[in-house]
């Protein structure tokens, strides 16, 4: 594995960092992304649905695990069809699977910085990445310590700390704050707001208040198509007292699923 540039891995301004036309994915044999069309830029954005919507198999498209099986994907700039070379957009990608896999024996620091050298950061300034991403997560007083030692919510929390080791250009983050207390969300929300400053940054999560609190823009998705995509703000504003939710913004998110229920019934 050669060692890349600094200017290999600059960032690079894209009219869309995500832009996909009539999107198909496979999980298996079933169709799980059906003919989805989406332009996200900089700035974070919420992912909902329900569950069997197709977030999951969205984000492991997205994330260049899984090839698509029609329509088509540019990532950064870049085609992402499964013929082209997709270690530029790698390089500059940070993702959180849902289930994440990790070497309990790896420090909290090693395991980090080991994620650091297969996005193949430049070999001089990994250490300092490393520390930053650990600080950035809360995690400094546990970044020497096995990653078999710490709980649930330190796990996810290392996890989101390998995902932006390389100050992505692209973040995917599925279900990051299951977990995590509070607290620790709220820390979350903030970290998010960072990142989305210059990134594109794009949370799966069944938690509409996160979205609502600490998104720009929100995706709605169900049987693998676009449903609907707005501001919090709109959200909140589809909704009313009769439908089902805690929230405003679980309000609005019921409301909108209801009614593209129905027309679909038509």
């Amino acid at each position: 594995m050669r060692a890349v540039t600094t200017a290999e891995t600059a960032a690079t301004t894209h009219p869309w960092a995500i832009h996909a036309e009539g999107l198909k994915v496979r999980a298996g044999r079933h169709l799980a992304v059906d003919g989805l069309d989406l332009r996200l830029g900089a700035g974070v954005h919420g992912l909902l649905g329900p569950n069997g919507a197709g977030k999951t198999t969205l984000m492991r498209a997205l994330a260049t695990v899984v090839k698509p099986a029609g329509g088509s994907l540019t990532l950064l700039g870049r085609s992402a069809d499964g013929r082209a070379d997709l270690r530029p957009v790698r390089r500059v990608l940070g993702y959180l699977p849902q289930h994440f896999g990790f070497y309990p024996r790896f420090t909290v620091r090693e395991f980090v910085a080991y994620m650091a050298w297969l996005k193949e950061m430049p070999k001089a300034g990994i250490a300092s990445a490393t520390q930053r991403a650990i600080d950035r997560v809360g995690l400094g007083a546990k970044a020497d310590a096995k990653l078999k030692t710490l709980s649930g919510g330190m796990l996810r929390r290392a996890g989101i700390a390998q995902a932006i080791v390389n100050d992505p250009q692209m973040l995917l983050l599925d279900e990051p704050t299951v977990g995590l207390d509070p607290e620790q969300r709220l820390d979350f929300r903030e970290l998010l707001r960072d990142l989305g400053t210059d990134a594109c940054v794009l949370v799966s999560t069944h938690l509409v208040e996160d979205v609502a609190a600490a998104c720009t823009e929100v995706v709605l998705v169900n049987e693998g198509r676009l449903v609907w995509q707005g501001t919090p703000a709109t959200l909140v504003a589809q909704g009313d007292a009769g439908h089902a939710g805690d929230s405003a913004a679980e309000r609005g998110y019921s409301a909108i699923l209801r009614r593209h229920r129905a027309e679909a019934a038509r």
